[in-house]
C-alpha cells in the first residue's frame, strides 16, 4: 500500500515544483574563499535542489518557483538552472537598478573543508529578489489546480528570507492543500538566516504557523529542536550507538501536536572529519512506524552541501513511485551519500546509481 495519497501523474504537468531561492555558488575547489584567485560556479538552494535532483537524478517532471533580477547574473542562474532540467516558467523576474541598491540577486561563497578543517559559507543574500516576494505574486491555484502538481517542496529557509516570505508559504501549501497535492517541508535550520530577526524563538514562531499544512517533514535533529521545539533525547554522538528511542520520542512528540504529519523523516550524520562522517537516515509513518536506511560509517565525502537535499529528492522519488516507507528512505540516504561524492549542492549521480547503491551496491568498477 503507497504510504501518500498522490495525484495520478496523468493528471498533472508536473511531478514536483519547489518554492525557494536559488542562489549563485562560488566555489573556490581544494583552496579557500580568502585566497581564491578563481571560483567555479554552480547554481544551489535548499528547496530548489530537492527539484533539479528529482529531475536530473530521477527523470521526474520539475519546476521552481522562485524570483530574479533581470541582469547578467540572474541570466546565468537561469541558464544552470535549464542545464539542470528544470522548467523555469515560474520565475517572476524583477526590473535591475543598475547597482543592486534595492533588489540582487543572492550569492553564496562555500569552501568544501577538507580533514580538520570544516566546510564554511559566506551567503550574501541581503534584498535579493526572492525575499521580496509577497502573497499574490503567484497564481497558485492556475498551478496546482490548471497545470496540476502532484508534489510541492519547500522550506525553512525560504520561510526565513522574510516576514513577507513566510506568508507567501503559507499562501502555497494551503492552495496545495486545497488541490490534493502533496506538501514537504525540510526545516533546514541555519543560525545566521534568523540571528538578525529573533533567533531560534522566530524560527519556531514561523516554523509552527507552517506545520499544520505539511504531510512530509522533513529535518535533522538540531532542525526539529530549534524550529519546532521538539528535543531529541539519548542521541549518542557515535552514529553506531544511536538511540533510535530518542527519535522515536520526539517523532512522537510532533505527530501528537501535529497530526497532519503523514511522514517525518531525518538524516542522521556524525561528523567525524570534512571529509569523513557516519551517514544514515530515520523515517516514520503511521502505517510502518520507524524505519532505518543502512548506516554508512567511515563514509568519505568531496562536498557535503547539498547531501541533505539529496536525501530528500530520494525519498520524494520512492514515495512518488508508490514505494514503501523502508525502501523511500534507502533511495534517499543512498542518493545523499552519491550526491556528496562530487562537487557543487546539486545532484550528479543517476537513477541507475541510486538504486544500486540502495540495494547494497558498492564502488566496484563498472565496465
Amino acid at each position: 500500500m503507497a504510504v501518500l495519497s498522490i495525484r495520478p501523474a496523468a493528471e498533472c504537468r508536473y511531478d514536483v515544483v519547489s518554492l525557494g531561492e536559488v542562489m549563485l555558488r562560488l566555489d573556490p575547489g581544494e583552496g579557500r574563499i580568502r585566497t581564491a584567485r578563481s571560483f567555479r560556479v554552480w547554481e544551489g538552494g535548499g528547496e530548489y535542489n530537492v527539484a533539479r535532483g528529482l529531475r536530473r537524478a530521477f527523470g521526474q517532471r520539475a519546476a521552481v518557483v522562485t524570483a530574479l533580477v533581470d541582469n547578467e547574473v540572474g541570466r546565468l542562474v537561469e541558464d544552470l538552472v535549464l542545464q539542470g532540467g528544470v522548467d523555469t516558467s515560474f520565475i517572476r523576474w524583477v526590473p535591475f537598478d543598475g547597482i543592486g541598491r534595492a533588489v540582487r540577486n543572492g550569492l553564496n561563497f562555500t569552501e568544501r573543508g577538507f580533514g580538520v578543517r570544516g566546510a564554511v559559507g559566506v551567503s550574501d543574500r541581503g534584498a535579493t529578489a526572492v525575499s521580496q516576494l509577497r502573497p499574490g505574486d503567484v497564481d497558485w491555484d492556475h498551478l496546482f489546480g490548471e497545470l496540476g502538481v502532484r508534489w510541492l517542496h519547500t522550506g525553512g529557509i525560504f520561510a526565513g528570507l522574510s516576514a513577507s516570505t513566510a506568508q507567501v508559504v503559507i499562501e502555497a501549501v494551503t492552495a496545495a492543500k486545497r488541490h490534493g497535492t502533496v506538501v514537504s517541508y525540510d526545516l533546514n535550520y541555519r543560525p545566521s538566516l534568523w540571528k538578525a530577526i529573533g533567533g531560534q524563538a522566530k524560527a519556531q514562531e514561523v516554523n509552527r504557523e507552517i506545520a499544520p499544512f505539511i504531510d512530509v517533514m522533513i529535518g535533522n535533529e538540531e532542525d526539529f529542536t530549534a524550529s519546532l521545539g521538539f528535543e531529541v533525547q539519548g542521541v549518542d554522538a557515535d552514529l553506531a550507538s544511536l538511540q533510535v528511542e530518542g527519535f522515536r520520542a520526539m517523532i512522537a512528540a510532533a505527530v501528537a501536536e501535529f497530526a497532519n504529519f503523514q511522514v517525518v523523516a531525518t538524516t542522521l550524520r556524525t561528523v567525524r572529519t570534512a571529509t569523513v562522517n557516519d551517514w544514515g537516515a530515520l523515517a516514520w509513518s503511521a502505517d510502518e512506524g520507524l524505519v532505518q536506511a543502512t548506516e554508512r560509517p567511515g563514509l568519505e565525502i568531496l562536498d557535503r552541501v547539498g547531501g541533505g537535499d539529496s536525501f530528500a529528492s530520494g525519498l520524494i522519488y520512492g514515495l512518488l513511485e508508490g514505494e514503501s516507507l523502508a525502501t523511500a528512505v534507502q533511495y534517499g540516504a543512498a542518493h545523499g551519500a552519491l550526491a556528496m561524492t562530487t562537487p557543487g549542492d546539486t545532484t550528479m549521480a543517476t537513477k541507475v546509481e541510486v538504486l544500486k547503491l540502495a540495494a547494497g551496491g558498492g564502488a566496484r568498477v563498472d565496465r
